[in-house]
C-alpha cells in the first residue's frame, strides 16, 4: 500500500510538472498590433487631414497635412523576465492604412507580458543609409543635422498671431548642435516607451497602440507655434522639447 501511495505521487508530481512545462512553452504565436491616432478624446485618419480643425494647448488653430513617425525595438517581455522581439522597426504612415495595422507570426509562450518599443532609432541603429525602405521612403536626415534618419516628420498648418495661416513642420530627429559644422554635438533624443500589460492566450494577442497627438504639444512643455514652427530639426533645444514631450503621447 506504501509503495502504491509512493508511486501514486510521483505519477501526479510527474504530471503537473508536464502540464507546467506545456503552459510556458513557446509555440508559434500571432501577434496583431494595429496603430491609432486621435486628439484627445476624438479619433484622427487621413480623412482628417488638410482641415483646420484642431486646437492646441496654447490656443493655436492647427491642421494636419501628414504624420508618420518610427518604432524601434518592439519586444514582448514575459513576467518571468524573458523578451520575445517582434519586430526591428516599423514606420507607421497615418496617410497610408496598409502601415496602420501589422501582423507577425513569433514563438513564445501564453501568458502575460509587458509591450514595449523605442520611438525612433537609439544611436546604435541609427546608421546612416543603412535601411533601404526608409531611404525609399525619404525619411533620412542630411549629414549636416547629423545623419541617421527622421524619428517623426508631423506636418501642417495653424493660424498665427496675426490671423496668417502659415505652415509647420514639427520634425523629430537626433538632436544635433552644429555651431561648428566640422564637430557635430549628437544627443540621442529616441526614448524607451512601455505601454503596460498584454495577455497572450491561445497563442494570439492584439495590441491597439494609440498616439493622443494633441500631447506633443503640451506635456510638460506647452508648445507656441508661433516660436516653434520652422526650422526645428537643427535646433537643438526644439529636439529636446520634443524629446520631453513625446513620453506622454503613447498609451495602450
Amino acid at each position: 500500500m506504501k509503495k502504491l501511495i509512493t508511486l501514486f505521487l510521483g505519477l501526479s508530481i510527474a504530471f503537473t510538472s508536464c502540464s507546467s512545462d506545456s503552459d510556458v512553452a513557446p509555440k508559434e504565436t500571432t501577434i496583431n498590433i494595429n496603430f491609432t491616432h486621435n486628439w484627445e478624446e476624438d479619433s484622427v485618419t487621413k480623412d482628417d487631414f488638410n482641415n483646420i480643425k484642431f486646437t492646441n494647448e496654447h490656443g493655436e488653430e492647427l491642421s494636419i497635412e501628414r504624420l508618420r513617425y518610427l518604432v524601434s525595438n518592439i519586444y514582448l517581455t514575459h513576467t518571468s523576465g524573458s523578451s520575445y522581439k517582434v519586430e526591428d522597426y516599423l514606420l507607421v504612415d497615418v496617410n497610408d492604412e496598409e502601415t496602420l495595422s501589422y501582423t507577425t507570426n513569433t514563438l513564445l509562450p501564453n501568458g502575460t507580458y509587458n509591450f514595449s518599443f523605442r520611438f525612433g532609432f537609439s544611436d546604435e541603429n541609427n546608421i546612416d543609409g543603412e535601411y533601404p525602405d526608409l531611404n525609399i521612403a525619404s525619411f533620412e536626415v542630411p549629414m549636416i543635422m547629423g545623419g541617421g534618419y527622421h524619428y517623426m516628420q508631423f506636418d501642417g498648418k495653424f493660424i498665427d498671431m496675426n490671423d496668417t495661416t502659415v505652415g509647420f513642420n514639427y520634425h523629430a530627429i537626433r538632436a544635433v548642435d552644429n555651431t561648428d559644422p566640422d564637430n557635430l554635438i549628437l544627443k540621442d533624443t529616441s526614448f524607451s516607451v512601455t505601454l503596460g500589460e498584454v495577455i497572450v492566450k491561445d497563442n494570439s494577442a492584439t495590441i491597439n497602440v494609440k498616439m493622443n497627438i494633441a500631447e506633443w504639444f503640451k506635456n510638460p512643455n506647452e508648445w507656441d507655434l508661433n516660436v516653434l514652427n520652422q526650422m526645428l530639426m537643427p535646433n537643438y533645444e526644439a529636439q529636446l522639447l520634443m524629446n520631453a514631450n513625446g513620453k506622454s503621447v503613447f498609451s495602450l
